[in-house]
């Protein structure tokens, strides 16, 4: 059973299923990162605004170091990272060599291109320190003279930033939009669901009225509903089924029109056929006190007669097969008999070698079993070797007849075509093409079949009769 999500419905919604959720990812992606990164730089540009508008109001003694001077106190430094302290931060201090740490800060926690970077001007960045995000920010510290001119005093402050209560904003943003996301999903699911229904729809009613003209109910057709691809698609197949429709019925006249003429042509032929044969065995009589020229004739007329004989009684019974006339009179029969009957009838007794079983019975029409038997071994002697065989066995569920010969066999090329009608293998041999497509047919009406197979050497026909 093919699973439900390969299906042309399990592909609409997963793709558009797909699609939504890649959309809404998207959207809720690109939203969380443009407010992550508002939200961010908002509270740098506050930390950095702080920390200037504390360090420019910063006086002596700080303002009034020059590069070489003795070092601030630590009364002084205490105070200066006081003022820039940040709630839960720290300020690390550098004078020249001297470096004053703050708690669990220290320069080890500042990175080497800020601490670099820090010496010439403000410089900031975002840095992960047991397992937290802390905003850097590192500057120098400027003396300003009476003048207004800003003077290096060789000081570095770098300002430790806790971005927690944004970390703690942004993972609260998360979960609605997490939360949204599975909305979408769901919502997303339902209408692909019922969009699906909609438009495979028609694609179903479509497939369920191809179905019912292939089962041969012709005058199916479908609504048309709208103009789009799929009403077009409906009237097509309108159209197709009105072009079916009449071009079956063209063929079922033309073909019972086949079988009408086949079928009395055939019942036509029969009474000047009778005549024939009956001047015919006169004829034969009369042959060997013939000079041997006219013998010759007689013979070859009396030889074609013969094959216009069968070649009649083949076609009527071939149109009792297309017309559904033929029927079956079941009798037990003895299968090894009947078999020698079919052999003696025929005059092939010498030629055959039978191996039946002699208390083999089974319920068959006697008439048409003889028929399939004269045909299948009638085939192996004219185009075939000797020896020929036949056998038979009973099985659980019918009957086994094996009738082989031991020739050249049939080319592989005709194998598969040995049962359709006036076909003929090679151009060996008087037969008309009809008696295995006959024999075939006969057993079929017994509900069994007839397979040929090659052998090494000859060819071996298998006939199977199921039972009763």
């Amino acid at each position: 059973m093919r699973r439900s999500y390969t299906g042309l419905r399990g592909r609409l919604v997963i793709t558009f299923t797909l699609i939504a959720v890649a959309a809404s990812a998207l959207v809720a992606g690109i939203g969380y990162e443009l407010v992550k990164h508002r939200v961010i730089d908002l509270a740098e540009q506050v930390a950095v605004r702080d920390v200037r508008d504390t360090l420019e109001g910063t006086r002596v003694p700080i303002g009034a170091l020059w590069p070489g001077d003795s070092p601030p106190t630590d009364a002084q430094i205490s105070t200066l990272q006081k003022s820039l302290r940040m709630r839960d931060g720290g300020v690390v201090v550098r004078y020249e060599s001297y470096l004053y740490p703050d708690g669990d800060f220290s320069m080890n926690d500042v990175p080497t291109d800020l601490a670099s970077g820090a010496a010439r001007r403000m410089v900031t960045k975002r840095q992960v320190i047991d397992g937290r995000m802390w905003l850097l920010i590192g500057t120098p510290v400027w003396r300003i003279e009476p003048i207004h001119i800003a003077q290096p005093t060789g000081m570095s402050v770098f300002v430790f930033v806790p971005l927690t209560a944004e970390e703690q904003l942004l993972a609260d943003l998360r979960q609605p939009l997490a939360a949204a996301g599975a909305i979408m999903l769901v919502i997303a699911l339902a209408v692909a669901l019922v969009l699906a229904r909609r438009v495979l729809l028609p694609v179903r009613r479509l497939g369920s009225a191809a179905r019912a003209l292939g089962a041969g109910h012709l005058d199916t057709r479908l609504p048309v509903h709208g103009h789009d691809e799929l009403a077009e698609l409906t009237a097509t197949f309108n159209e197709t089924a009105v072009a079916l429709e009449r071009s079956v019925s063209e063929l079922r006249s033309l073909e019972a029109m086949s079988r009408r003429f086949v079928a009395d042509v055939s019942h036509e032929l029969r009474t000047p056929l009778t005549a024939m044969t009956a001047v015919a065995d006169m004829l034969s009589e009369e042959a060997e006190r013939l000079p041997k020229e006219p013998a010759t004739a007689v013979r070859l007329v009396l030889r074609e007669i013969g094959r216009l004989r069968t070649l009649v009684e083949q076609l009527i019974e071939t149109s009792r097969f297309d017309s559904g006339t033929a029927t079956l009179h079941m009798d037990t029969v003895n299968v090894a008999d009947a078999v020698r009957d079919c052999l003696e009838l025929r005059g092939w007794s010498d030629q055959v070698r039978v191996n039946v079983p002699q208390g083999l019975a089974f319920s068959v029409d006697p008439l048409r079993f003889d028929v399939i038997l004269a045909n299948l071994v009638g085939n192996a002697l004219r185009h075939g070797e000797p020896p020929v065989v036949v056998a038979a066995r009973g099985t659980p569920n019918g009957l086994e007849v094996k009738v082989r010969d031991h020739g050249r066999g049939i080319p592989p090329a005709d194998l598969e075509h040995v049962f359709n009608r006036f076909y003929k293998a090679g151009v060996r041999g008087d037969g008309s093409g009809l008696g295995l497509s006959i024999a075939q047919a006969n057993a079929h009406l017994h509900g069994g079949t007839i397979s040929a197979h090659p052998q090494d050497p000859g060819t071996l026909f298998t006939l199977w009769l199921p039972s009763a």
